[in-house]
C-alpha cells in the first residue's frame, strides 16, 4: 500500500518535471505602443527576448522606454504564469488528489 503510494508519487513527480520542460516550448509575446516594444517569454516565466523600436532608443525617451518595458514584461510574465498553471493542472488533475500547493 505504501509502496504503491510512493510509486504514484514518483510517477507524478516525473510527469510534473516533464511538463515543466514542455512549458519552455509554450511561447507568449506581449507588446505595447503598437509593437514598439515586444517581450517574448515562455510558460516557465523566463524572458526569451525583448525587441525595442529604434525611435525609443533616443535619450529623451528613456523614461517612456523604461515604463513600456516594465508594462510589456509584466504582461508577458502574467500570461506565461497563467498558461503554465493551466498546463500543470492538466498534468496533475488525474494523478493525485487535490493537494493545495503541490504544484
Amino acid at each position: 500500500m505504501i509502496g504503491d503510494l510512493l510509486l504514484k508519487l514518483h510517477d507524478a513527480k516525473q510527469k510534473i518535471e516533464e511538463a515543466k520542460k514542455k512549458l519552455n516550448n509554450i511561447v507568449i509575446q506581449s507588446s505595447v505602443d503598437n509593437g514598439a516594444i515586444k517581450v517574448t517569454a515562455n510558460a516557465n516565466k523566463a524572458i526569451m527576448s525583448i525587441e525595442v523600436a529604434e525611435h525609443l532608443l533616443q535619450p529623451e525617451n528613456k523614461t517612456r522606454l523604461e515604463e513600456m518595458l516594465t508594462v510589456a514584461t509584466n504582461r508577458a510574465l502574467e500570461e506565461a504564469a497563467a498558461k503554465g498553471e493551466i498546463e500543470m493542472k492538466k498534468v496533475t488533475q488525474d494523478m493525485l488528489p487535490n493537494f493545495p500547493g503541490l504544484v
